[in-house]
């Protein structure tokens, strides 16, 4: 798919990720001529898509566990609903549920490797499964974190950006790079 949307991909109006193809733009007029591009790349290759797996014209659309707008992207919250309703795992499997989905959302909580060591150490050979303080704590500020994510936006080039660094060694690693802006509404 990336060989066939080279052009476009480089055009910064279209995304492919596996099998979807998510086409966005500021106005109708430039959607309707983005959807013909694509489109037309089909019919060389032989390629029919099911017009019950289209969506033509969205505001916002649900897609890999994120919520995408004119905005920007915000976490899904249905993906992350009957985890927040949870009060606290009860066995191993539903903590390795939990952390892998606070993973898949790692970008988006600040210093997660650090909040979520007491959890990983629960899941280890011959460890007691038991919620202490720490842990519980641990639980609800990752819970807390999922639901106050911040709406990741596009960056504007003539705002200030800001680096953060964590380099604690006994634990890890990263950087992140930053630019607040406030938004109308």
């Amino acid at each position: 798919m990336d060989t066939i949307f080279q052009e476009e991909l480089l055009e910064f109006w279209v995304v492919l990720y596996i099998d979807v193809i998510i086409i966005y733009s500021e106005t109708w007029e430039d959607h309707l001529q983005y959807i013909d591009r694509v489109l037309s790349k089909f019919i060389p290759i032989n390629l029919n898509i099911p017009l019950e797996k289209c969506n033509f014209g969205q505001q916002e659309l649900l897609e890999l566990g994120h919520k995408l707008s004119g905005l920007g992207l915000a976490i899904d919250q249905n993906k992350v609903a009957a985890l927040l309703k949870n009060p606290v795992t009860k066995n191993i499997k539903e903590m390795q549920c939990f952390l892998g989905l606070s993973s898949y959302y790692r970008n988006r909580i600040k210093n997660l490797a650090h909040i979520t060591s007491s959890l990983y150490k629960l899941c280890s050979k011959d460890v007691v499964f038991e919620i202490n303080k720490e842990r519980r704590d641990a639980y609800e500020r990752i819970k807390h974190e999922l639901t106050n994510a911040p709406l990741l936006i596009l960056a504007e080039i003539e705002l200030p950006f800001t680096l953060y660094i964590d380099a604690a060694c006994s634990k890890g690693l990263g950087a992140a790079l930053h630019q607040r802006q406030i938004l109308d509404g």
